[in-house]
C-alpha cells in the first residue's frame, strides 16, 4: 500500500484523513507540533488498523521543518506517495485590529511551508511515476473576505498553486487535488473565536463527511473537490456577484461590522 503523509493530523480534518487512509490499509506519515498527542494517534491507529504509523512532531512554522521532515524520511528510508497539505489556522477579525505576528506566521504555514513540502517530494513522485497531492483550500479560496482578508488570501494562492500544478504534471502519473471546505465542526472555528458566528451556524459539516466526499476524487485525481450543495453554492455565487455584494455578506456572515471612522 501506499504512503501517505498528512500534516495537522490531530483534530479535524487531517484526523479524519488519517483514520480514512488507515482503514483503506496505507501507511502513514503523521506531521503535526504537539508530540504527545500525536503518539496517542499513532497508538490508536495501530492499535485499530493494521498499518504502519511514523510520527514527526516538529513546528511547522519554523525555518528548518522541511528538513526535519525530509530527514526522517531519509532515515526510514521511506517514500512519500500521497501527501496531505493540512495544516492551517486562521487569525480573523477586522485587518486594522488583528495580530500581525499570527498573520505571518498564517502566511508562512499556509503558503511557504506548503510550497516547501510539494517541492521537496514532488521530485520522487515524478520518477516513480505515481503521486497524489491534496492541498487544503477553502470556499474562501474564491471570496475576498472582509474581516478575514488574510485567511482567504492564503487559501487563493493554495487553489491558484494547485490549479497550476495541475497544468505541469499532465502525463507524469501525479495529480493534484485542491480540497474547498466550508464550515466544518473542527476545532480551527473555536480557535480563531468564530464559532458563534453565522457562518457557523448553518449547513456546518462534520470533518468525517469531507473526507469522505475528497477521498475518492483524491485517489482518481480529479482537480478540485468542493464538499457539500450550499458550498457549491456559495463558490457559484462568488463568480457571478459583485465584489461591493459579496463583502457585506461576508462581513455578516462572520458577525463582524465594517471599520467605521468618526
Amino acid at each position: 500500500m501506499s504512503n501517505v503523509l498528512i500534516t495537522g493530523t490531530t483534530s479535524g480534518i487531517g484526523k479524519a484523513f488519517a483514520e480514512k487512509f488507515a482503514q483503506k490499509g496505507h501507511n502513514l506519515i503523521l506531521v503535526s507540533r504537539n508530540a504527545e498527542k500525536l503518539q496517542a494517534q499513532q497508538s490508536y491507529l495501530q492499535t485499530h488498523f493494521d498499518v504502519n504509523v511514523k510520527i514527526v512532531a516538529c513546528d511547522l512554522s519554523a525555518e528548518n521543518a522541511i528538513m526535519e521532515i525530509q530527514n526522517k524520511l531519509n532515515e526510514w528510508q521511506i517514500a512519500v506517495d500521497i501527501l496531505i497539505n493540512n495544516a492551517g489556522f486562521n487569525e480573523c477579525g477586522a485587518f486594522v485590529d488583528t495580530d500581525l505576528t499570527k498573520e505571518l506566521e498564517m502566511i508562512n504555514l499556509h503558503i511557504s511551508f506548503a510550497t516547501k513540502l510539494v517541492k521537496s517530494l514532488l521530485p520522487n513522485m515524478i520518477k516513480n511515476h505515481y503521486g497524489r497531492i491534496l492541498n487544503v483550500g477553502s470556499t474562501g479560496s474564491y471570496i475576498a473576505s472582509p474581516t478575514d482578508a488574510v485567511y482567504s488570501a492564503t487559501k487563493a494562492y493554495i487553489l491558484s498553486f494547485s490549479n497550476a500544478l495541475c497544468g505541469e504534471l499532465t502525463k507524469t502519473g501525479v495529480k493534484v487535488t485542491t480540497l474547498c471546505p466550508g464550515a466544518t465542526k473542527t476545532e480551527f472555528a473555536q480557535k480563531a473565536n468564530i464559532q458563534n458566528s453565522p457562518l457557523f451556524k448553518f449547513a456546518v459539516m462534520k470533518p468525517e463527511k469531507v473526507v469522505k466526499k475528497a477521498y475518492p476524487k483524491l485517489m482518481k485525481g480529479k482537480r478540485l473537490v468542493i464538499p457539500g450543495v450550499y458550498n457549491k453554492m456559495l463558490v457559484l455565487c462568488s463568480k457571478i456577484l459583485p465584489v461591493r455584494l459579496l463583502n457585506k455578506i461576508t462581513i455578516r456572515m462572520m458577525k463582524n461590522k465594517p471599520i467605521k471612522t468618526k
